[in-house]
């Protein structure tokens, strides 16, 4: 695979049309998500191979614990088994583990295994790598404007002096650059409560494919077209 220039610093993925791929294949909903994951592996090992600096992963949403608790569950276990396994290769890669949206309905042992991994892969500086679990933007900007009021409140700022910048600090990507380019899998074109503050100028990006037959070459057709694009930021 060969690099290209212009490469997006920042990609956003909502990694889309795990459970249909498994029913086109008259499997169970979990074979759709053990195939995705497989395919993370190599989406990441291409953006390392890009020159990416943060590749942000919708990988559970506030609003996916309306699904079956049995698979909910495997979920949860599949991202903790992910997580585990993928550890010694995030270090060894200069992968820096991030996980942005709620945590609190977790279980304790994925609180312990998420902070392992967070502080075991901290020097990593070759990717940041963004899990969104638990996440939904309309949830992150209401915790967000908790934390203001409470700022507000206690006298930690003033309310004149709220800013556009001064907001996106109270956001789970206070630390992040707004994503350059997002990519849509599964061809659903809408962006299910994802970044909704942070993707007021990215490019967008959708494909037919389902996540699990996602590949390298679909990730450089969506780079190839995001560079055919004048991107003026509203100017």
């Amino acid at each position: 695979m060969s690099l290209v220039n212009n490469t997006p610093n920042n990609i956003a993925i909502i990694r889309d049309g795990n459970r249909r791929w498994a029913k086109k294949k008259r499997r169970a909903a979990i074979f759709g998500h053990v195939k995705g994951a497989i395919r993370v592996d190599e989406v990441v090992d291409s953006c390392l191979l890009l020159g990416v600096k943060t590749l942000t992963l919708f990988a559970f949403s506030t609003e996916n614990w309306q699904r079956p608790q049995k698979e909910v569950r495997i979920l949860m276990n599949l991202l903790i088994k992910f997580l585990q396994k993928k550890k010694k290769k995030m270090v060894a890669g200069g992968i820096r583990l991030r996980i942005i949206g709620d945590r609190t309905p977790f279980s304790e042992e994925m609180k312990r295994v998420i902070q392992s991994c967070e502080e075991i892969t901290q020097k990593g500086q070759s990717l940041e790598l963004v899990l969104a679990i638990n996440y939904g933007s309309r949830d992150e900007i209401r915790r967000g404007v908790l934390k203001l009021c409470d700022d507000i409140q206690c006298g930690a700022i003033k309310k004149e002096g709220l800013t556009e910048e001064v907001f996106s600090r109270y956001l789970d990507t206070k630390e992040f650059q707004d994503p350059d380019l997002l990519i849509r899998s599964s061809g659903e074109y809408r962006l299910s409560n994802f970044l909704l503050w942070q993707l007021s100028y990215t490019e967008l990006y959708f494909c037919d494919t389902l996540w699990p037959d996602f590949t390298r070459e679909i990730l450089l057709d969506a780079i190839s077209e995001y560079q055919k694009r004048v991107r003026r930021l509203g100017e």
